[in-house]
């Protein structure tokens, strides 16, 4: 599916490829998001082989709105309320600036915590401790 503008000279078609591609791009890029997940249809994309630029992103188009929805993974320690309220506004600004396709509505699905870097923070602070 795609989303279409009309303008004087025709009409402008954008798939939702390119909007899913430029969600994913800007939500990884927002502090405290690990990273995005794409659940059951990611792990069958990496079974056959095609890889999903746009993985984590889900976007739900039909002739007036547009929906995007967004599975994360957050870092450990974050506001996870404020993390999601920062991809929604940064998602929804750059995809209309970009695009200028009006979004509906950004629904943040959670689906994980990455634990990575606070554990090696953990695991210094102890070894520390035991050597002094």
């Amino acid at each position: 599916m795609s989303v279409n503008i009309d303008e004087v000279y025709g009409s402008i078609k954008i798939s939702d490829e390119v909007i899913a591609a430029t969600a994913s791009l800007t939500a990884v890029s927002v502090e405290g998001v690990a990273g995005l997940t794409g659940g059951i249809s990611e792990s069958i994309s990496n079974i056959i082989g095609k890889s999903n630029q746009a993985k984590g992103i889900k976007v739900n188009t039909n002739e007036e709105n547009v929906i995007i929805d967004i599975y994360i993974i957050v870092k450990y320690g974050v506001k996870i309320p404020e993390v999601a309220w920062n991809v929604q506004e940064k998602v929804k600004r750059e995809v209309e600036s970009t695009t200028g396709i009006i979004i509906k509505a950004i629904n943040i699905h959670v689906q994980g915590v990455d634990y990575g870097k606070r554990f090696d923070e953990s695991e210094e602070i102890v070894k520390a401790n035991q050597d002094g």
